[in-house]
C-alpha cells in the first residue's frame, strides 16, 4: 500500500486482550494455561468462540472463526488481538474478513506461523501493523517469556517508539553483504508460497522480506524459495533475513543438500543483503518483529534495526 501504515495503540498494564482461534485446536488445558499467563502480566482477557468449538484440525469452523476475529476488531472494548496457536486454518478465513473494521479500529495483532496468512492479509487490505511473536499457548503460561522475548515483546507493542536493533539468541550469519531500507514484510515461508497466485498474496518490492519455517524436508524448503524467486519476489525485495528453521532438512530418498547449500544457491543469485540465524519462529526465544514498519538490515554489521515505532500512545 502506498498510504502510510495504521499504528495500533500500545499495550498497557490493564489491556484487554481479545484471544482468538484462526488456525488449529489446543488442548483446554494449555488455552486455560495462556489466559492465566496473560491475566497474571495484568491484562484482562475474553476467550473467543473460536478457542473452544474444535472442528477437526481446525479450532472452529470457518463461520465461527472469522466472525470472531471481526467481532474483536469491531469491538471498541477489545484493545488487542492474540491469536492462541499456528497450525492449519488461517488462509481459509482471508475471504470472509472485514478488513474494514480492522481499519476502523485498528490495534494489535499478535502471532506467528500460520498466521503469517493474516498478517499479510491485514497489512494488505487494512493497512495495519501487526506483530510476529510468541502466541498464548505454550508461551504466556506460569514461567511466561523468556527475558530477550519479554523484552522485544516490550520494545514493539508496548513502547511508541522504535523497537530498535532486533536481538537473536543464535548466531547470526552473512550470506551476502550490504545494507537496505525498507518495510519489514513476511513471516512463514509455506504461508507466503501457499499465497502467491491469490489476492493476498505478498508485496515484497523495495522492502525486506523475513522467513522462517518449521517440520520441512530440504527439498520442500528449496521448492518454495524457487517458487518465490520465479514469482519475482526476491528479485523485487530490498534485502532478505532468515528466522528459524526448526525442525527443518533431510534427505530424499537417501539425497541431500544442507540447508545453509539451498540458501546459498537460491538466495545468494538474488543479489540482495541476506542474514540469517535470528531466533525468530518456531523456536526458544521467538523474539517479537513488528511487520509494516520500516527497517534498515546491515548484514555486514549483522544487524536489523526498526527505524519507526508501531504503535502509537
Amino acid at each position: 500500500m502506498n498510504e502510510p501504515m495504521r499504528k495500533p495503540r500500545a499495550l498497557k498494564p490493564g489491556s484487554h486482550i481479545g484471544v482468538v482461534g484462526p488456525a488449529s485446536p489446543v488442548d483446554p488445558a494449555e488455552l486455560m494455561n495462556g489466559k492465566f499467563g496473560l491475566e497474571s502480566k495484568g491484562y484482562r482477557v475474553t476467550l473467543g468462540e473460536s478457542c473452544t468449538k474444535a472442528y477437526g484440525y481446525l479450532a472452529a469452523t470457518d463461520d465461527i472463526r472469522a466472525a470472531d476475529m471481526n467481532g474483536m476488531f469491531d469491538d471498541d472494548g477489545v484493545d488487542a488481538i492474540f491469536c492462541m496457536r499456528g497450525g492449519y486454518g488461517s488462509m481459509r478465513l482471508l475471504d470472509k474478513l472485514d478488513y474494514g473494521a480492522a481499519a476502523r479500529h485498528p490495534k494489535p495483532l499478535l502471532g506467528f506461523s500460520d498466521i503469517t496468512a493474516l498478517h499479510i492479509a491485514y497489512g494488505k487490505y487494512s493497512g495495519l501493523v501487526t506483530f510476529h511473536g510468541p502466541m498464548p499457548v505454550g508461551v504466556f503460561k506460569a514461567g511466561g517469556l523468556t527475558p530477550v522475548e519479554q523484552d522485544s515483546f516490550d520494545r514493539a507493542i508496548k513502547r511508541a517508539e522504535p523497537a530498535g536493533e532486533i536481538p537473536s539468541a543464535f548466531p547470526l550469519f552473512t550470506m551476502r553483504e550490504g545494507v537496505a531500507e525498507g518495510m519489514l514484510v513476511g513471516g512463514n515461508l509455506s504461508l507466503i508460497a501457499g499465497l502467491l497466485g491469490t489476492p493476498y498474496e505478498l508485496d515484497t518490492a523495495g522492502r525486506i522480506l523475513f522467513l522462517e519455517d518449521v517440520g520441512e524436508k530440504s527439498y520442500s524448503i528449496d521448492r518454495m524459495l524457487t517458487q518465490l524467486r520465479l514469482a519475482g519476489k526476491l528479485d523485487s525485495c530490498a534485502g532478505i533475513v532468515l528466522g528459524d528453521y526448526s525442525d527443518c532438512g533431510g534427505s530424499m530418498r537417501g539425497h541431500n543438500l544442507p540447508l545453509s547449500q539451498i540458501f546459498r544457491d537460491i538466495l545468494s543469485p538474488c543479489g540482495k543483503p541476506t542474514l540469517g540465524g535470528y531466533s525468530i519462529g518456531h523456536c526458544d526465544n521467538n523474539v517479537t518483529i513488528p511487520l509494516g514498519v520500516r527497517a534498515r538490515l546491515d548484514t555486514g554489521a549483522k544487524s536489523l534495526t526498526i527505524l519507526e515505532n508501531a504503535v502509537v500512545d
